[in-house]
């Protein structure tokens, strides 16, 4: 598979060339989502929350949520992977500042890409991409959440690099008001 990399707005733009997968376009790229982008990023988290343990597809909230952050890019970034115009894999990263790094750092919160997509290396360039756009926006960590019971995805982002934490997530979930 031919790989072209550009700089875009200090990060790197990945074109594949996907000639050893047919029954996609011959280019693959990844880039930041916009705003006529949202419909589509629902329709991939509807697929991924229907895998997720803990939480579920609701349209409305998927869509307020990406709004809020494609309106504020210092809340974070969405990167999706387009098959020529459509939306087949995307990749949403939200900042905070970590007092232990003294610095920003990036959190890794929704990643998937399309079924009919899966296992041409759209993936590895979401999170490529993710790392590169994160180091290039000054984080120093990247962190992320997987069930428990999805080894593969464990087995996925080890091999890009992270590594199990000792920490345990916990939450505390609030109802609207």
């Amino acid at each position: 598979m031919a790989r072209r990399r550009k700089m875009v707005a200090g990060w790197t733009k990945v074109i594949l060339d996907n000639s050893l997968f047919p029954a996609q376009s011959r280019k693959m790229e990844v880039n930041k989502a916009v705003q006529n982008d949202i419909p589509e990023l629902c329709e991939l988290l509807a697929l991924l929350f229907a895998l997720e343990a803990e939480f579920q597809p609701d349209r409305q909230r998927q869509a307020a949520g990406l709004r809020q952050i494609l309106d504020n890019p210092e809340l974070g970034q969405i990167l999706v992977a387009r098959d020529g115009a459509i939306c087949v894999g995307m990749v949403n990263l939200l900042f905070t500042v970590s007092t232990a790094l003294g610095g920003r750092v990036a959190i890794l919160e929704d990643m998937i890409v399309h079924p009919t997509h899966r296992h041409a290396g759209i993936g590895t360039r979401l999170i490529q991409a993710a790392i590169q756009f994160s180091r290039s926006a000054g984080c120093r960590r990247v962190t992320l959440l997987t069930d428990q019971d999805n080894i593969s995805a464990q087995r996925f982002y080890t091999r890009h690099g992270f590594a199990h934490s000792e920490m345990i997530p916990m939450r505390m979930v609030f109802q609207p008001q």
